[in-house]
């Protein structure tokens, strides 16, 4: 798959939370916890490697964003995220500030 790597780490991308906002609108966000490769999880994906993705879903380590957590990224609508078009879904990590 080393073509489909070459694609997808070009499509790597960062994003401030408020453009991120009409995709969540649209339900095709999927929050990526900091503990998964944003990139292995796109090729995942795009691989159709439905066990792989099911177990992390079932880990908790890919999932919607929660209520709680939208509305904290609505305070905050120039908090950034690592971006991944998987289309229809966009992959999103944070990136976490430096002020933390």
């Amino acid at each position: 798959m080393p073509d489909l790597r070459a694609e997808l780490i070009a499509n790597l991308d960062e994003s401030e939370w408020e453009w991120l906002i009409p995709h969540v609108k649209r339900d095709a966000v999927i929050l990526v916890t900091p503990k998964l490769n944003l990139l292995d999880v796109g090729i995942a994906i795009a691989g159709d490697k439905i066990s792989e993705v099911q177990q992390w879903i079932d880990q908790q380590l890919l999932a919607k964003p929660s209520t709680v957590q939208l509305g904290e990224w609505n305070a905050n609508p120039n908090k950034r995220f690592s971006t991944l078009i998987i289309q229809p879904y966009v992959l999103i990590q944070e990136i976490p500030t430096t002020s933390e």
